[in-house]
């Protein structure tokens, strides 16, 4: 089955070890973008991607591309113009120092993107499932429009549609914009539906239910999350599988990672993840969609398992520099069944 993503991918600069922003001379390069990540993640599982972008038309935007290919990423049908890749900056977290994030992504070509500079027909052609997520909807009303152009036509053609919801607050900035309204449209759509506490709380309006574990003695409400995700049934009906990621934060270096699928009317808990310490927690739910989208279809008749999977690769992300999960299947599979639950460097 071939799998198509749509995003932005960016250029990735961070410091060195603990350093912070205003330190040191140097950055160390590299690329990330949450569908590009989840391209990425779905590639070094062995699945057949392309992810469709807009980069620039010079040595940046190649070298962008070519980063994708050197993973196996399909990038034929990815177009250029604009002036500038997308950027932005990383500071790594160190003991009670939280890690930072600086964009510069006005007046990216992605950013920039016209409608019907992407031309979807020969993209969408003998497509099994097209991803995407509300980040790129934030991007500009152009890109929000172009996503729908491609979910409409995948959905019309048969297609299966996943989405992340993925909200970032301060992306949706331009004239007019509507988060609410633009992701309930997404996910009006979609199959499988990812989010955290709050991402669900954005789209639907729910309050979420509280994730409090220390440990892996923690137990889930089974029932307050059956009523919990039947309500987002009502509001999501097109969705069979809805995800919910959670993570507890003990300390800047110490996370409890675990998830929670509604399938179908089911309710599934994973085991409960004790990652310490956090190597790099960029692209972590991007490997979440990932390994779930892969597992479905290796797996498909075991939902259980592929909520078991995507969580393991989710915690395994943790654990790798950079914002895509480069780890393997049989990698994943190590980690499910490692016993304890914790993930040490």
């Amino acid at each position: 089955m071939k799998i198509v993503t749509f995003g932005e991918i960016m250029l990735r600069l961070s410091k060195h070890g603990a350093m912070r922003l205003t330190q040191g001379n140097s950055f160390d390069a590299n690329y990330g973008g949450s569908e590009a990540n989840v391209a990425v993640s779905l590639a070094m599982l062995g699945d057949d991607v392309e992810y469709v972008t807009r980069v620039p038309d010079n040595a940046i935007g190649e070298a962008a591309l070519m980063h994708l290919r050197e993973y196996g990423v399909d990038v034929r049908h990815s177009v250029k113009g604009g002036k500038r890749l997308g950027t932005y900056y990383f500071e790594p977290s160190a003991a009670m120092r939280s890690s930072r994030v600086v964009y510069d992504r006005d007046d990216s070509a992605f950013n920039t993107l016209s409608f019907g500079d992407i031309d979807w027909a020969p993209i969408l052609k003998e497509v099994g499932l097209f991803h995407c997520s509300g980040i790129t909807c934030a991007t500009s009303q152009a890109a929000l429009d172009t996503t729908m152009d491609a979910v409409r036509r995948a959905f019309e053609s048969g297609v299966e549609l996943t989405c992340d919801i993925n909200y970032r607050a301060n992306l949706w900035k331009y004239p007019g914009a509507n988060a609410r309204k633009a992701l309930d449209e997404l996910m009006q759509y979609s199959s499988f539906i990812f989010g955290d506490q709050n991402e669900w709380y954005v789209a639907s309006g729910l309050d979420p239910i509280p994730f409090t574990a220390l440990d892996e003695s923690y137990q889930f409400d089974l029932d307050a999350y059956r009523r919990y995700f039947d309500q987002l049934h009502k509001m999501f009906p097109r969705a069979e599988r809805m995800l919910m990621a959670h993570r507890n934060q003990l300390s800047f270096q110490h996370h409890v990672n675990a998830g929670v699928l509604w399938a179908n009317g089911e309710i599934y808990t994973s085991r409960i993840y004790d990652i310490r310490p956090i190597v790099d927690q960029m692209g972590v739910g991007d490997a979440w969609v990932a390994a779930f989208i892969h597992a479905r279809h290796r797996w498909p008749d075991d939902d259980r398992h592929c909520l078991e999977f995507s969580t393991a690769a989710a915690s395994l992300k943790n654990t790798v520099s950079g914002d895509q999960n480069l780890v393997s299947e049989q990698e994943i599979l190590a980690a499910m069944h490692g016993g304890n639950g914790r993930i040490d460097r």
